[in-house]
C-alpha cells in the first residue's frame, strides 16, 4: 500500500512537471502571436493611412487635370483671340501708315501747290518789286508792300505810282468776288510829330489804311463790303526798329486775303489741276 502511495504522488509530480512546461511553451507561443499581431495592425495602420494620402492625393490631381483642361481650352481661346487682336493691330498700323502716307504725300502738294499760288498770284498781280512781298500761311494770302511805294514821309496821301501797284491788286481782290480783305497800316516806332487831325501812329496807320481803301472802291471798282480798313501801329514789326533800313521794312501796309476755308481749298484745286497739265 505503502509502494502504491509513493508511486502515485511521483506519478502526480511527474505530471505536474509536464503541464507548467507545456504553459510555458503556449505562453510563449502566445506571445510570439500577440507580437506578430500588433505588427501586422501596425502595418495595417501605416497602408490604411498611406490610401488614404493617396486617395486624397488622387483626387488632388484629378482636380488639377480638370483645371488644367479648362485652363488649356481657356488658352486656346485666348489664344485665337489674341492672333485676331494681332491681325487687327496689324491691320491698323497699316491703315495708319497709309494715312501717314498720304498725309505726306498731302503736305508734299500742299507745299507745291502753296507755291503754284503764291507764283499764280505774283504772275496776275504782275508784281516782281523785292519791296511787294506776296506769300500764303495756312489758307491766307498776304500781299505786303512797303510805304515808300504808296505814300511819303508822314503823309496818308497814296501816290500816283502807288494806284499802278494797286490797280494790280484790285485785280486780284475783284477775281474773287466772295473773299474778304482786310487792309492793315505798319508803320515804325518813332512817334508822329506831324499836325493837324493825325495825333500818333495809331491814326497814322489807318488813316493810310482808309486811303488805300478809298482808292481801291472810288478808282478801281472793288465792292466797299470785301474790304476791311486797320492800323496796327508799330506793334508788329517785321524786325527790330534798330536801323533806318529795318524802321523802312516796318513801314508798310499789309493786305491780307481773306477766303473761307473751303473758297481757298477750291482755288489750291484749280492749282493742282493746272499743275496736272
Amino acid at each position: 500500500m505503502k509502494k502504491v502511495v509513493i508511486a502515485l504522488s511521483v506519478l502526480a509530480l511527474l505530471s505536474s512537471c509536464v503541464s507548467k512546461k507545456k504553459y510555458a511553451e503556449l505562453e510563449a507561443k502566445n506571445k510570439e502571436t500577440q507580437d506578430l499581431l500588433n505588427t501586422c495592425t501596425v502595418k495595417l495602420n501605416s497602408c490604411l493611412e498611406e490610401k488614404a494620402a493617396l486617395s486624397a492625393t488622387a483626387v488632388a490631381l484629378k482636380d488639377q487635370n480638370l483645371n488644367l483642361i479648362e485652363t488649356s481650352k481657356e488658352m486656346a481661346v485666348l489664344s485665337t483671340k489674341g492672333a485676331q487682336n494681332i491681325e487687327k493691330a496689324l491691320e491698323s498700323i497699316k491703315e495708319k501708315d497709309l494715312k501717314i502716307s498720304r498725309m505726306q504725300d498731302a503736305l508734299t502738294k500742299k507745299d507745291s501747290v502753296t507755291l503754284a499760288v503764291v507764283t499764280s498770284l505774283k504772275s496776275a498781280v504782275g508784281l516782281s518789286d523785292p519791296d511787294i512781298e506776296i506769300n500764303v500761311e495756312k489758307g491766307v494770302v498776304f500781299i505786303s508792300i512797303a510805304d515808300k511805294l504808296l505814300f511819303k514821309s508822314g503823309s496818308y496821301d497814296v501816290t500816283d505810282k502807288a494806284k499802278g501797284v494797286l490797280a494790280k491788286v484790285a485785280k486780284v481782290i475783284n477775281d474773287k468776288p466772295d473773299f474778304e480783305c482786310m487792309v492793315e497800316g505798319h508803320t515804325d516806332n518813332v512817334p508822329f510829330t506831324g499836325s493837324g487831325i493825325l495825333i500818333d501812329n495809331w491814326d497814322l496807320s489807318v488813316k493810310r489804311s482808309t486811303s488805300i481803301v478809298r482808292v481801291l472802291t472810288g478808282q478801281l471798282g472793288v465792292k466797299p463790303s470785301q474790304l476791311i480798313a486797320a492800323g496796327r501801329s508799330s506793334y508788329v514789326p517785321l524786325v527790330d526798329n534798330n536801323s533806318a533800313e529795318n524802321r523802312a521794312r516796318n513801314r508798310r501796309t499789309r493786305i491780307v486775303v481773306l477766303p473761307k476755308i473751303d473758297q481757298f481749298y477750291e482755288m489750291v484745286e484749280k492749282e493742282m489741276k493746272k499743275q496736272q497739265k
